[in-house]
C-alpha cells in the first residue's frame, strides 16, 4: 500500500519577496541570473508539525523540467506548534526564465504525513538583463 499524505488545514506557505541579482563572478557564464528567494511556512492548523523535507519543480523557458527533492529545509527540521511559523531564504541560478512549485512534507504530532503546497511563482528576468 503506497504512503500518502494529506494537506492539512491552516497550515500554508508563501513566498515573501523574491530578488533578482545578475551577473558576478559566483554565478556560471551558462546561468548568470541569481533569484534570492524569502518563504515563510505558517501552522495555522491544531497539529504540531514538523517538516522533513521539501520538493520543488522548476519549469525553465525551454520546456525542460528539474526535480529538486531531499531531506530537511535550508539543513533543518522545523517542528512547528499551532500558530507557529517558520521563515527561510535560499536561492536558485538559471540561465532564462523558470516557474517553480514546491511542497513540504513533514509528520504531525500522530506520526500522520502531512504536506503543503508553496503556489507556484515566476522568476523572470528583466528585458534589459536578458542575454
Amino acid at each position: 500500500m503506497p504512503v500518502t499524505s494529506r494537506e492539512l488545514p491552516g497550515l500554508t506557505a508563501r513566498l515573501d519577496r523574491l530578488c533578482h541579482h545578475h551577473g558576478g563572478l559566483a554565478l556560471p557564464p551558462d546561468k548568470p541570473h541569481a533569484f534570492v528567494y524569502y518563504i515563510t511556512i505558517r501552522n495555522g492548523s491544531d497539529h504540531t508539525v514538523t517538516f522533513l523535507g521539501r520538493k520543488w519543480v522548476i519549469e525553465h523557458a525551454d520546456g525542460s523540467r528539474q526535480v529538486i527533492e531531499g531531506d530537511k529545509i535550508v539543513g533543518e527540521t522545523p517542528r512547528l506548534t499551532p500558530g507557529e511559523e517558520y521563515s527561510y531564504h535560499s536561492h536558485m541560478v538559471t540561465g532564462d526564465y523558470a516557474r517553480a512549485t514546491g511542497s513540504y512534507h513533514g509528520v504531525d504530532e500522530s506520526g500522520r504525513r502531512v504536506h503543503v503546497l508553496l503556489p507556484t511563482f515566476e522568476m523572470v528576468i528583466p528585458p534589459d538583463e536578458s542575454d
